[in-house]
């Protein structure tokens, strides 16, 4: 079975060195706001990438009053969120490209080892999903799979978590940062 999703490719600042990374905010059905934490931890940033399971609209426009935002959707996302911000984009920055999804589609869970498939041809430095609720810094066949966990609603987590990316020139490294 072959899962085709529109894939959006977002050309940003290759000035970028430092990206924070969140996912599965579910605000306001698993928390009525973000923790004040959180935007500690994001403040100076110069990206946030969201990997879907925002909720509400409300969440975007508190991240954009800290950096600029690329966001995809998640499964628990409303029907205008989805049509919005589109449920994959290829986040490119100089060298660097990164995948950003949910990682689900429609449902239908997609096996982490063909992720990068989704996005070909593009030559992939890093892959950043949520869905889990699950922290993971994964390097597999030379691509960095990062799952920052859910700063709102950890499932398989001792605590909330975050994450920040790292580039330098092509190369691209993940940290998790517990709330």
């Amino acid at each position: 079975m072959t899962i085709t999703i529109a894939l959006k490719t977002v050309v940003c600042d290759s000035e970028i060195k430092e990206i924070g990374v969140i996912a599965d905010t579910h605000i306001p059905t698993r928390a009525l706001h973000m923790p004040r934490r959180l935007i500690e931890l994001l403040a100076g940033v110069q990206l946030i990438l969201h990997a879907g399971d925002l909720v509400d609209e409300k969440v975007l426009e508190e991240l954009q009053a800290i950096a600029p935002v690329e966001a995809v959707a998640g499964n628990m996302d409303p029907m205008n969120l989805k049509k919005s911000l589109g449920r994959m984009k290829l986040i490119k920055l100089g060298p660097v490209a990164i995948g950003l999804l949910h990682g689900d589609s429609s449902g239908h869970n997609i096996s982490f080892d063909r992720i990068s498939e989704l996005f070909y041809p593009a030559q992939l430095q890093a892959v950043v999903f949520g869905h889990l609720h699950e922290p993971m810094v994964k390097v597999n066949a030379g691509i960095l799979y990062f799952n920052p966990g859910s700063a709102t609603d950890p499932r398989r987590a001792s605590k909330p978590s975050c994450g920040r990316l790292l580039i330098s020139g092509s190369q691209i490294s993940g940290e998790i940062l517990y709330l």
